[in-house]
């Protein structure tokens, strides 16, 4: 089993090839195998990616959330009524 990959062997694949699908259609089987080919390594660098857990974030980093200031139910029920009241008088 020697060198498959010789002058030779590539000249006899492009030979066949041109003799199976012709000129015009062998550009077009070119640029679907290399974008199949870049897909393929995008795809693959993602998956990689993907396994490298995240960095941890300090928790410096991130700013405390404001605390929320709630009403009591009686002050909203009045300033209601006091919003309607007025709205009669104008």
């Amino acid at each position: 089993m020697g060198d498959l990959f010789t002058p030779g062997h590539i000249i006899l694949v492009v030979i066949v090839a041109l003799l199976l699908f012709g000129p015009k259609k062998l550009p077009e089987l070119g640029r679907a195998f290399g974008k199949t080919l870049r897909e393929f390594k995008d795809g693959v660098k993602n998956v990689v990616n993907d396994d490298d857990p995240p960095a941890p974030q300090a928790s410096a980093s991130r700013p405390k959330p404001l605390p929320v200031r709630e009403e009591p139910e009686e002050h909203v029920i009045n300033q209601h009524a006091n919003d309607q009241q007025e709205h009669k008088q104008s």
